[in-house]
């Protein structure tokens, strides 16, 4: 690979607003020993990339990152070119072999926005023929998150009845999907009657309104006051309260998003009297083994071949406009998943 190769990225230049997301060229690194070349053809668009931006969730220290920085860790494409090790053999922890060509995935590689970029091979999956490059890149990050939450962090079994909060966006309709292919049944929070539709097509067999119901009300309601035992919340301060009055005994909180506000400290002591869990759990620390990661996306890939899970693109922008896609994000104008376009 010719070492002058230069691409077009989104470089984010300090903390703050949208506003520090700027479009401009940059230098692409050689691929070295072990890393491969990829072309994006969809990068995927997470909350957790506004988190990173705003600074609610510090950059990595290993290594160290500076800015300005490119931004986040999700993208779909073509392998360009290979470096040494990963044309010849498998990477030192088992990857499979890359070629020009292929066609890849990856959700935990920050440097994402971006047209082209070098990636270590160990962190790339290959795609199934049943998955196009934009539904990919949908679908890595919050797929990969929806797998840990229903079949790690909590072993979901058949029978059992589940709150989703925040159903209606990227995670919250794969999650849901996988919730119901596993045989639950899915209550679901959304803000809208527009989002309620939404969720309902992927997978609650009950929505609520939260903006015209009490959630904690209809979910006793639903389960003729037993509750739920575990509440899946990527929603946040708006919602925290109320899900732990959610919980049958026993129950488990799994918080693992803050889309409405960061939550407020408490007296862990309101765990108490129901014996309840509260986990805050991250998607990385579940697919660092390759192994893991192999796991997660042969499950994605599988549910997605099989119809059980349908990946929902309900907005597309240009990847030179990722600040105005921030903006729809963190304004709630978005459903489903956003992907930006190289």
């Amino acid at each position: 690979m010719p070492q002058e190769l230069r691409t077009m990225a989104v470089r984010m230049h300090g903390l703050g607003g949208p506003e520090v997301l700027r479009w401009e060229e940059v230098d692409v690194p050689e691929t070295e020993r072990g890393e491969v070349l990829v072309r994006h053809e969809a990068v995927g668009l997470n909350y957790a990339d506004t988190y990173h931006r705003s600074g609610l969730y510090p950059l990595p220290t290993l290594p160290a990152v500076t800015l300005p920085t490119i931004m986040e860790v999700e993208a779909a494409g073509v392998v360009e070119a290979v470096g040494p090790s990963a044309a010849r053999q498998p990477t030192p922890d088992g990857t499979a072999i890359f070629q020009p060509g292929d066609r890849v995935a990856y959700g935990d590689v920050r440097g994402a926005y971006c047209v082209r970029r070098v990636v270590p091979a160990n962190r790339l999956v290959h795609l199934p023929d049943c998955v196009d490059f934009e539904h990919a890149a949908a679908a890595m990050l919050k797929g990969m998150t929806s797998w840990y939450l229903c079949r790690r962090t909590y072993r979901l079994r058949a029978g059992e009845t589940v709150l989703v909060n925040g159903a209606a966006g990227g995670v919250g309709t794969i999650l849901s999907q996988w919730c119901k292919a596993l045989g639950a049944t899915v209550i679901g929070t959304v803000g809208s009657a527009e989002k309620g539709r939404i969720a309902r097509e992927h997978g609650c067999e009950h929505v609520i309104l939260c903006e015209e119901e009490d959630f904690v009300e209809r979910v006793h309601e639903i389960t003729g006051g037993k509750g739920v035992p575990v509440v899946f919340d990527g929603v946040g301060a708006a919602t925290f309260d109320g899900s732990l009055k959610c919980l049958s005994r026993f129950g488990m909180m799994i918080a693992y998003g803050n889309a409405s506000g960061v939550v407020a400290p408490f007296n862990i002591l309101r765990l108490t009297a129901k014996c309840l869990t509260l986990v805050r759990p991250s998607v990385m620390a579940h697919v660092q083994c390759r192994a893991d990661l192999e796991e997660a996306a042969a499950e994605l890939f599988g549910h997605i071949d099989a119809d059980r899970i349908r990946i929902t693109i309900g907005q597309r922008f240009p990847l030179a406009e990722a600040a105005e896609a921030h903006r729809a994000l963190e304004s709630r104008r978005t459903h489903g998943c956003t992907v930006l376009l190289p």
